[in-house]
C-alpha cells in the first residue's frame, strides 16, 4: 500500500497544528513538537523547507514562531507534497527502470498514477483537513481513546 513518507506526514500535521493554533500569535516549534511528540531539531528542518517554499512564514524573536503564509483554504495538500517530497537531485523520475519493459510500461504507469494522485490532492486544502479537527476534539473530550488532543478553533 502506498503511504506518505514520515516527512510528509510530519509536514501535514505541523501545518494543521499551526492552522488550528496560530490564529492569535505565531506558533512556536517547541509547542508543535510537544503536541506532535516530535524532536524539535527534525521538525525545524521541515518547517524551514516550508518557509522557503512560501507555505509558512517564520517570525523571529522571543514571541516568534510560525504562521501560514496564505489562507488555509489556499494551501492544497498537493502544494505541501511538492515541497516535502521533491525528487532528490532534481531527478523527476526516481523510479526510472533500467529495463525496456520498465521504461515502456511501468514508468509511464507510475508517472500517470502520480499525476492523478496529485490532481486529487490539489482538491484537498488545509482548511478541509482542519474541518476534521473539531469533531475529533468533541469525540475525544467525551473520554474516548486519545483524549489528550488539545485543539481549539
Amino acid at each position: 500500500m502506498l503511504r506518505p513518507s514520515k516527512k510528509l506526514a510530519l509536514a501535514l500535521e505541523a501545518i494543521i497544528d499551526i492552522a488550528v493554533h496560530g490564529a492569535a500569535e505565531p506558533v512556536q516549534s517547541q509547542a508543535i513538537g510537544e503536541r506532535l511528540n516530535l524532536p524539535r531539531r527534525y521538525l525545524e528542518q521541515v518547517m524551514q523547507q516550508l518557509v522557503r517554499a512560501g507555505i509558512l512564514k517564520g517570525i523571529r524573536g522571543p514571541r516568534g514562531g510560525y504562521r501560514l503564509a496564505r489562507e488555509r483554504r489556499r494551501i492544497s495538500v498537493a502544494d505541501i507534497v511538492r515541497v516535502v517530497d521533491e525528487p532528490v537531485d532534481g531527478d523527476a523520475s526516481a523510479l526510472t527502470s533500467s529495463s525496456a519493459l520498465g521504461r515502456d510500461v511501468m514508468d509511464p504507469f507510475w508517472t500517470g498514477l502520480e499525476k492523478d494522485f496529485l490532481a486529487q490532492l490539489e482538491e484537498v486544502t488545509v482548511d478541509d483537513l482542519c474541518a476534521h479537527v473539531l469533531p475529533l476534539k468533541d469525540t475525544r473530550a467525551k473520554g474516548e481513546k486519545g483524549a489528550d488532543l488539545d485543539f481549539s478553533i
